[in-house]
């Protein structure tokens, strides 16, 4: 296999499929990317089992071949190349001699026929939608999974399909965030998709804010097509809770507030929070919110914000990075807070199919 390439576009290629590497598998394959050169042109993919990324490159194939090479080398070395055009050869024995300006390297690379294939979802089902659609609802949402390895259905995204509905979710059991999205749908096209949170670090590092994804399901397998990007993954295994159930019924007090400015008033007041007492206390009274913490063994803070509230005193705690999450994760100007009492979870809601419940804290 012999190619010629531009030193950034190649960089590019390697970018986009690197994270998935493993670097502490007992495999040495999984530490290689595939570099496979064919008429039709070039492609890079590397997989950990879990899952899989083949992205396609820019470059000149001078002669047909393909190899592994450990992944994380090559962009090493590649990066550091003081010149842009680069050539990669490879012999018989899957030695890859680098060239570039007056830079010479040789890399020991593993036959091809060791790489393990990406699956194909044969019989799989799919829908297809814009890629700035599905990165935003991603974004929206996938602070809330959850990290404790015991629960691990909650360990990722549920996309939930059914009635001509895309539903994104993710809870962690203390907030949830979710995204509804109306979608023309094929006919038959329904199901609950459990996805692994690298599945959703890694869609959401390959989606774009142009174009369209066509996303692949079976049982248990999961594919994102991104113009030529191509994403496979396992699903986690399991039943995701009734999320519904957490919703609570319609609110009686709908507040709102300037998102930009309640955020940095939390940010602030958060400052004073402590392992013990890791909560802020929002206190509503007319026309005004308080937002205080108050640890004995850091210190008290107190932010004062004019805002437009005739209702009853309330005060509730939450605790204050879950509660500015969503804040930062929203480009609203206007988000909408709604609470019944001070034992009540509180939801937040924007002009836009989202939703963000949160459980109180207690407060002293």
């Amino acid at each position: 296999m012999k190619l010629r390439f531009a030193k950034e576009k190649f960089l590019d290629g390697l970018q986009q499929v690197q994270n998935v590497v493993s670097t502490r598998s007992t495999l040495p394959i999984l530490s290689n990317v595939l570099i496979r050169a064919q008429k039709g042109g070039v492609t890079m993919t590397t997989t950990d089992l879990d899952v899989g990324v083949r992205c396609p490159i820019d470059a000149e194939v001078v002669r047909e071949g393909a190899v592994t090479l450990p992944a994380r080398r090559l962009f090493t070395i590649v990066r550091e190349l003081a010149h842009s055009d680069v050539e990669l050869d490879v012999d018989d024995k899957n030695v890859a001699s680098i060239q570039s300006g007056g830079s010479h390297f040789k890399i020991v690379g593993l036959p091809e026929g060791d790489f393990p294939q990406l699956p194909k979802l044969s019989g799989a089902k799919s829908f297809t939608m814009e890629q700035k659609t599905l990165k935003d609802a991603l974004k929206k949402t996938s602070y809330a999974m959850s990290n404790d390895e015991t629960r691990f259905v909650l360990n990722g995204i549920l996309l939930s399909l059914k009635d001509d509905k895309l539903v994104v979710v993710a809870t962690d059991g203390r907030r949830l965030g979710l995204v509804e999205l109306d979608m023309d749908l094929p006919k038959d096209t329904k199901g609950e998709l459990l996805l692994p949170s690298k599945t959703v670090s890694e869609v959401q590092r390959l989606l774009k804010d142009k174009g369209s994804v066509t996303v692949h399901f079976t049982e248990n397998q999961i594919s994102f097509d991104m113009d030529g990007t191509l994403l496979v993954s396992k699903q986690v295994e399991g039943v995701y809770p009734n999320y519904r159930q957490v919703i609570p019924p319609e609110a009686k007090e709908r507040i709102s507030l300037e998102r930009e400015t309640f955020h940095q008033a939390l940010r602030r007041a958060s400052l004073l929070v402590s392992e013990k007492n890791n909560a802020v206390k929002l206190h509503f009274t007319k026309n005004n919110l308080a937002i205080t913490a108050n640890s004995p063994d850091v210190g008290e803070s107190r932010e004062s914000l004019a805002i437009n509230y005739k209702g009853p005193e309330i005060a509730i705690g939450f605790n204050p990075a879950f509660l500015m999450d969503p804040l930062r994760n929203l480009e609203n100007d206007e988000i909408f807070f709604e609470l019944t009492d001070d034992l009540s979870p509180g939801v937040i809601k924007i002009n836009a199919p989202f939703l963000y419940v949160i459980m109180p804290m207690r407060v002293g």
